[in-house]
């Protein structure tokens, strides 16, 4: 059965940190308020502890999740993952405050204490950024877990933030997450973030959230929590950057090489191609169509988002449009490596 690339309706998520009015501008959305700081597009996961929010609606209504799981071959090309899983959960956010550190689990992680195949390694491709905007990401020496502790008892934010890199950012940079490196992302920034399709946050900061006791661990033991942290020096932060010129042609990837195993973000200029394959994409510029090998052509325009199903076969842009698209890693579906009862 072919499925046909279709616009998919906004889907903003409210949230405890401050933002919202900004991606509502660049989307060209009704206002939404100071706290509804997060779109979630194409998702087909929830937030954590809160199942009903975060589910991405295609325009009939039907959630993506439940299309996903019953024709998973129409809308991935294959039917060996996890029912309603498509590899990938992509967002708009809008970061309006400095969000606290934190850090995601890798997938070891993840399989040993929380019972899941994914962790969260995660990426942002920026599209907007004040001045002085800027995030950090990764520790600049080692940080053993007694002095990680001490930090995180102390809520010494001074602390956790000078020892970490703070990277400048600007429009067009990309920047990889691996899981287990502490990060945040600075007041001022708009920006597309890809990920595992998982809502797994260890807050290492909280005096700056109103995040519940069980948002800021994940309802595991301290302890056991922070182990999920590297306590490894990021030696060279370039390593987890590169930046793509807004006119680029054809299909550019926007991050380093190694996020090609959890997910794929590329930058597609105006009439470039790409290979059959569930997609998710959002269009930053300019205006045009989506032009599938099977069904028909969807017009989009700055500030939409799209879904592609992999029987649409491959496709193509037509006019000066120009998309950034998220697609499953390389090792996608992933299995549990470790498979045991969830410990804490």
């Amino acid at each position: 059965m072919t499925v046909h690339p279709q616009l998919l309706p906004p889907n903003v998520i409210p949230h405890w940190y401050v933002g919202g009015p900004v991606l509502a501008d660049w989307r060209g959305l009704p206002p939404v308020g100071e706290r509804s700081p997060e779109e979630w597009i194409g998702a087909t996961v929830s937030r954590f502890g809160e199942p009903a929010l975060g589910p991405a609606t295609l325009a009939d209504g039907t959630l993506l999740r439940e299309a996903v799981e019953r024709d998973p071959r129409g809308w991935l090309g294959r039917d060996d993952g996890a029912p309603g899983d498509t590899g990938v959960l992509v967002k708009l956010l809008d970061a309006g405050q400095r969000l606290p550190v934190h850090v995601h689990p890798t997938r070891e992680f993840a399989c040993r204490h929380l019972g899941c195949p994914y962790g969260k390694t995660e990426a942002w491709y920026i599209l907007r950024a004040d001045g002085d905007a800027a995030v950090w990401a990764g520790w600049r020496e080692t940080v053993d877990p007694q002095r990680l502790s001490d930090l995180v008892a102390a809520q010494d934010t001074e602390g956790l933030l000078a020892l970490m890199h703070r990277i400048p950012v600007r429009p067009g940079d990309g920047v990889l997450v691996p899981g287990g490196t502490p990060h945040a992302i600075g007041r001022g920034v708009l920006l597309v973030e890809a990920q595992e399709p998982t809502d797994q946050s260890i807050l290492l900061e909280r005096v700056n959230t109103s995040a519940s006791d069980d948002e800021v661990f994940l309802g595991l033991d301290r302890d056991v929590a922070l182990s999920a942290v590297d306590s490894a020096p990021v030696d060279d932060v370039g390593d987890l950057l590169r930046h793509t010129d807004a006119d680029a042609t054809g299909v550019t990837p926007v991050l380093p090489a190694e996020a090609a195993d959890f997910f794929h973000m590329d930058l597609l200029g105006p009439r470039a191609e790409l290979d059959a394959g569930f997609a998710v994409a959002v269009v930053l510029a300019g205006e045009g169509s989506v032009v599938p090998a099977e069904g028909e052509p969807v017009a989009v325009t700055a500030g939409n988002t799209l879904v592609v199903p992999a029987s649409s076969g491959p496709w193509h842009t037509e006019g000066d449009a120009r998309l950034l698209v998220c697609r499953p890693g390389d090792t996608w579906p992933p299995s549990l490596t470790n498979p045991q009862e969830r410990t804490t």
